[in-house]
């Protein structure tokens, strides 16, 4: 936007839109006009004063390109643990209440059922008649050997041998399943009542049962969770996805806290979502007490930290959709007066960190020659806006 200054005219200074002049000459019948171009702003040397003008230089600096994303705390599958009986049965005790630590193999409730002395009395008699059979298997087959005995009856001692040797191992499992060791069971020890242990350790979530109660095989009884290897699951927005891979470090932060815990990244989906989103998957590392599965995180994700030229953020405008920085084009002396001219020039705005944001000069500068406006930009801006407004009659 070009303007005309004309003289002589009354200049009334407006330090904070307008910083345009009105210069009076020797002659009060005479005008002369002056045009600047469209990217030149002018300041007097009052003016200047009065704006705060700063002048610096284009610094190189360290900026780490980070990705700011969000997601939650999760555990991994072999870390939650869902507790069901595979055979039904009353609750007759409960040892633990949520929120308690859990050993791996720790009773957690001990159930009774008349079931559980059926399978027991079962596998006690089939042993039994398979010691029998097993017996006879090893006195027919000498028999056998020394043609005493025929093969038709040595046929039916293996098969019944191999029956029974069946129906034991078969009631060895259920016997398993339901936390009783075959080896220890005896005729004296037979009993109603069967444990319900912890496969993991970890702490107790949920506890879904009473006493007295009765379970069947598809009630969930009790929930574990081992929080020792928390992961993060993180959002990313689809054109961020080549900008992350394994082994990339995280910073995240839980319930506004500002305490600061760190993960690794360990995976990367291998597709897009619906939604247009991509997920990456990072193992906190460390222990941290107060995070939990479930929890909202605010995560930073350190993509890269590069050497790029930068300014003070301040020193960046933006006009029309643009970013634009202002350099000094020269000073001059004008009826006796300092004069500084200042030239606009649209730049490409990089990332900010630190009050610093990376900027990328067109091809005809160069950093080493130019000196640029880093305080009191957007005052210069704001005179080239009003540049129409200050023009005088």
């Amino acid at each position: 936007m070009s303007f005309i200054k004309l003289k002589p005219v009354a200049f009334a200074l407006l330090v904070s839109t307008t910083l345009l002049s009105c210069r009076s000459g020797q002659k009060a019948e005479e005008k002369e006009t002056e045009i600047l171009p469209e990217d030149i702003v002018e300041l007097r040397d009052d003016q200047r004063k009065m704006a705060n003008i700063e002048m610096g230089s284009v610094e190189i600096r360290t900026i780490s390109n980070n990705l700011k994303v969000n997601g939650t705390v999760n555990v991994a599958p072999q870390n939650r643990a869902t507790v069901c009986m595979p055979m039904g049965g009353f609750v007759k005790s409960i040892r633990l209440a949520p929120g308690s630590a859990v050993r791996k193999g720790e009773v957690l409730a001990i159930l009774t059922n008349q079931e559980f002395v059926d399978i027991q009395q079962n596998y006690l008699e089939a042993k039994n008649r398979f010691d029998y059979a097993e017996a006879e298997y090893k006195r027919y087959r000498e028999l056998f050997k020394e043609d005493i005995s025929s093969q038709k009856n040595m046929q039916q001692v293996i098969s019944d041998y191999k029956s029974l040797k069946t129906q034991v191992k078969a009631l060895e499992q259920k016997l398993s399943l339901i936390g009783i060791q075959a080896t220890r069971l005896t005729e004296d020890n037979i009993s109603s009542a069967v444990s319900v242990v912890s496969p993991i350790s970890g702490y107790m979530k949920s506890v879904n049962i009473s006493m007295g109660k009765y379970v069947s095989s598809s009630d969930i009884l009790f929930e574990i969770v081992n929080t020792d290897a928390l992961y993060l699951d993180l959002t990313l927005f689809e054109k961020d996805a080549d900008k992350v891979s394994i082994g990339q470090k995280i910073h995240f932060f839980i319930n506004n806290e500002t305490d600061q815990h760190d993960a690794v990244i360990y995976q990367t989906a291998k597709s897009i979502n619906s939604d247009k989103t991509y997920n990456v998957y990072a193992k906190v590392v460390g222990v941290c007490k107060n995070t939990l599965p479930g929890m909202y995180v605010n995560a930073i994700i350190e993509t890269s930290n590069d050497k790029v030229m930068a300014l003070p953020s301040e020193a960046v405008v933006r006009f029309d959709d643009k970013e634009y920085i202002f350099i000094l084009e020269r000073e001059k002396v004008e009826d006796g007066k300092p004069f500084t001219e200042y030239r606009m020039v649209e730049i490409s705005k990089g990332v900010t960190e630190n009050g610093y944001t990376q900027i990328t000069l067109p091809d005809t500068l160069k950093m080493e020659t130019i000196k640029v406006v880093i305080k009191g930009a957007y005052k210069l801006l704001s005179a080239k806006k009003n540049a129409g407004e200050m023009s005088c009659g």
